[in-house]
């Protein structure tokens, strides 16, 4: 080997250990430190109690994270998953009320079934709504965003829709508190849609174009990629997503409102820009995200257990976060 290929392939390594491994590796790192930080600030942080609940509590963002890193990934933004949420939380509990189905397991088992037909068909929406309507994704999933808000608002007549049906309660709590061989539910739910996306977005065809498709749009239509038809699809996944949370939801609470899913939007935007994915687009990191997700709620557990900032600043210290994490991947690109 000549001197010169010694050093493309040296420069090659380090360009890769810059470029790649140190992004997927920082989030980790981060949420080491933060576990370090929150034993030093009160002994009970660490407990194996406290842990698996911040990790429960984290469900609904995590998992609606995921479906934000595909749509992210592929260059594109989607508002409108908060107001999705409540949307869709709401028919299903309407119609688990409306009394259609006699059987309690039958009308719990379609309900679900209603609500991610419901999830995907919101997550197609904002698809078709986005390519073929040619506009841009944050004016699209704005204008959505505020559709299904009003609609929710329209549809519980500015207070609470619950369910009062005592069978399906009892049938559907577990969803939220019971366990899987001792692993609470919204763990395990996390850990399977995690391991499903992560599957897809490495290890499929489609998740490749996701990647080329937002590293450079003109350049994958160049090269016979259906740009649009990848696009759509990951807007698809995040309605889906949305929907299991949803599912997650309404068991733990029975009830949604117009203030349901507020400002989750940003949560599952911070989550996937702290998790390492690339806001312009063009790289993902599912398991990056999730754990993107499990700092946001450890950093307002952390400030709950402690005395040194107020608990009513954990939305300042969330939009601190993907400013510094902004910052932290911008340095990370100059530096490669």
């Amino acid at each position: 080997m000549s001197v010169n290929e010694e050093s493309i392939q040296s420069t090659t390594h380090r360009r890769t250990w810059r470029d790649v491994d140190l992004r997927a590796v920082a989030p980790f790192a981060a949420l080491a430190l933060l576990l370090i930080v929150g034993a030093l600030v009160n002994p009970n942080f660490i407990s194996l109690n406290n842990l698996a609940n911040v990790a429960t509590r984290s469900a609904f963002i995590a998992i609606i994270a995921v479906g934000a890193t595909f749509v992210i990934s592929a260059g594109d933004l989607d508002l409108s998953v908060g107001s999705m949420v409540a949307f869709v939380a709401s028919l299903m509990i309407i119609f688990m009320n409306s009394g259609v189905i006699a059987d309690p397991a039958l009308m719990l088992t379609a309900a679900i079934v209603f609500a991610v037909a419901v999830g995907g068909a919101c997550g197609l929406a904002n698809g078709l709504i986005t390519t073929v309507g040619r506009i841009e994704p944050f004016i699209a999933t704005l204008g959505t965003m505020g559709i299904y808000r009003g609609l929710t608002t329209w549809l519980s007549q500015g207070g609470a829709i619950t369910l009062r049906e005592p069978e399906i309660q009892e049938l559907y709590r577990p969803a939220y508190f019971g366990s899987i061989f001792g692993v609470p539910v919204p763990i395990a739910i996390i850990l399977a849609v995690t391991a499903v996306a992560a599957f897809i977005l490495y290890r499929t065809r489609y998740g490749r174009h996701v990647v080329a498709v937002g590293s450079n749009s003109d350049v994958a239509r160049y090269s016979g990629i259906a740009v649009n038809r990848v696009r759509t699809i990951a807007f698809v996944i995040q309605g889906l997503c949305v929907a299991v949370a949803v599912l997650l939801y309404v068991p733990r609470l029975g009830s949604t409102s117009a203030t349901t899913g507020i400002l989750w939007e940003l949560q599952a935007i911070t989550a996937v820009v702290v998790g390492g994915t690339a806001l312009k687009g063009g790289a993902g990191r599912v398991w990056g995200t999730i754990c993107g997700a499990f700092i946001l709620e450890l950093v307002g557990n952390i400030m709950l257990l402690s005395n040194f900032i107020s608990e009513y600043l954990i939305g300042a210290m969330q939009g601190a976060i993907i400013i510094i994490a902004m910052l932290v991947q911008r340095s990370l690109v100059r530096k490669s």
